[in-house]
């Protein structure tokens, strides 16, 4: 009867309760974008673009871009300050069965494959400092294949899975016990992330005998020599520029348990993405002043290739562990507030009912992160989830050009509804982006169709459960 009684899409409805500041929303915003892409992702963009300043152009591009969606975003979650976020909208904008959509796939594989993902790379650099077991190499070896799309190597790496299970079933539980705790947890470690990139952008800058020469240098290769060859490389370093920005909405979900969360929310979201862009660029001038782009084409871990070539061990050591710092904290971040999706869709109908059950005592939507931690875990076993998410990456920005392309359908549809905040260069800035975000799809499914039309048929397989 209680959970009959509550209201729905309002703050603090359905029994959870409105805990969160402005200062934890920010930290939330910055918890759940930095992660792991601004240690790996600038090697993978630098193979691409073969240049050091098409490089930077990148980061600033995907940057501005993330903070254009934010912005059109904000105005959005000031009108809707309801648990669920971006599924809410979407039910709102256009209709429940586009709102599921969206919801399934950030079930199935986005949210879920990037909890798997983060807290794998967890695991795999506790292991620089507590050497993990492995089985031996005839185990490693056996695979399965799905459809000759997907390779499944269940025992590959056992040990490291195992390790990032145990810290996704921990990050689960301590979530269960209450937002205000996974809440303060996140505080923590994201301002203990920060603290660790400002010191290797600073010793890089200050302590590495590095050059501006290598802010104009090349890679292995040429830089792309045509319009079309430009858009292409591009197109395909974006998409490791977004998988580190990524996350940026994510603060939504939440939203019924931020105070004021009209005020609060759309101040989170551009006050941490602007946050983000700055230490992204900053990270990255450091990389380049330290080392030339040729070298960091060719390294796995940039960051810690960047402080080996200064610090020696000590700075490997050092890296390796703000690389545990951060994706603990993301990986925290993204459990908190992913599952708030599925136990709004779940008190709407539109997932099991019993997904949408508050715990009594804690106040928490403790079955839907259970459910979520389950899920997340077996990615872990399937070793595809960063296979699946460069699938889903793409569709992904589908559903954000749908998300910016709602302003204006409520502009329409709500003319006279209260919007506390409103997208600055209206109807421009949102147009941009619904126009980038379409294009970027379209160079997606050209430059890696396979990848692109599995993560259709990903997405096209919610519609059993929906029907």
């Amino acid at each position: 009867m209680e959970q009959a009684n509550e209201r729905q899409g309002e703050p603090g409805a359905a029994g959870l309760v409105p805990r969160l500041g402005l200062f934890t929303a920010v930290t939330l915003v910055i918890g759940s974008m930095i992660g792991s892409g601004i240690f790996k992702k600038t090697a993978v963009m630098a193979g691409e673009l073969h240049s050091a300043w098409l490089v930077l152009a990148a980061w600033v591009l995907g940057g501005l871009v993330t903070l254009v969606g934010a912005l059109t975003n904000a105005e959005i979650s000031s009108m809707i300050p309801a648990t669920g976020g971006q599924y809410v909208y979407f039910r709102r904008i256009y209709n429940d069965f586009f709102g599921y959509l969206y919801g399934w796939a950030i079930f199935a594989v986005i949210q879920t494959g990037s909890i798997a993902s983060i807290a794998y790379v967890f695991a795999e650099y506790s292991g620089y400092f507590l050497p993990l077991p492995r089985l031996a190499p005839q185990w490693e070896a056996i695979t399965f294949s799905l459809g000759g799309v997907i390779t499944i190597a269940p025992f590959a790496e056992l040990s490291t899975r195992l390790l990032t299970v145990a810290t996704i079933l921990l990050l689960t539980g301590v979530n269960c016990l209450g937002v205000a705790i996974g809440g303060a947890l996140q505080d923590v470690f994201t301002l203990a992330k920060l603290a660790a990139i400002a010191l290797i952008i600073v010793l890089g800058f200050t302590a590495s005998g590095g050059s501006l020469a290598h802010l104009a240098s090349t890679g292995s290769s040429a830089p792309p020599g045509t319009f079309l060859a430009l858009v292409g490389a591009m197109g395909l370093a974006l998409s490791g520029a977004f998988w580190a920005y990524d996350g940026w909405n994510n603060i939504t979900y939440v939203a019924g348990e931020v105070r004021q969360p009209q005020r609060n929310i759309p101040r989170a979201l551009v006050i941490g993405t602007v946050v983000v862009i700055a230490v992204y660029v900053l990270t990255n001038l450091a990389y380049l002043y330290v080392l030339p782009l040729a070298q960091i084409e060719g390294s796995k871990l940039v960051a810690a290739d960047v402080a080996r070539s200064f610090l020696g061990w000590a700075g490997g050591a050092f890296v390796a562990a703000t690389v545990m710092v951060s994706t603990f904290g993301t990986t925290n971040g993204t459990t908190l507030l992913s599952a708030r999706m599925y136990f709004a869709m779940a008190r709407d109908g539109l997932f099991f009912r019993r997904v949408g059950t508050i715990h009594r005592r804690f106040r928490t939507p403790h079955v839907a992160l259970l459910v979520q931690g389950i899920w997340a875990s077996l990615l872990v076993f399937t070793g595809t989830f960063d296979q699946l998410t460069d699938m889903l990456i793409f569709v992904s920005w589908a559903f954000y050009a749908a998300g910016a392309a709602g302003v204006f359908v409520l502009r329409r549809k709500m003319p006279d509804a209260p919007r506390p905040y409103r997208v600055p260069g209206y109807p421009w800035l949102p147009a941009i982006f619904v126009l980038f975000a379409t294009a970027y799809v379209a160079v997606s499914l050209v430059q890696s169709p396979r990848n692109s039309l599995f993560g259709l048929l990903l997405v096209a397989l919610g519609l059993v459960p929906y029907f």
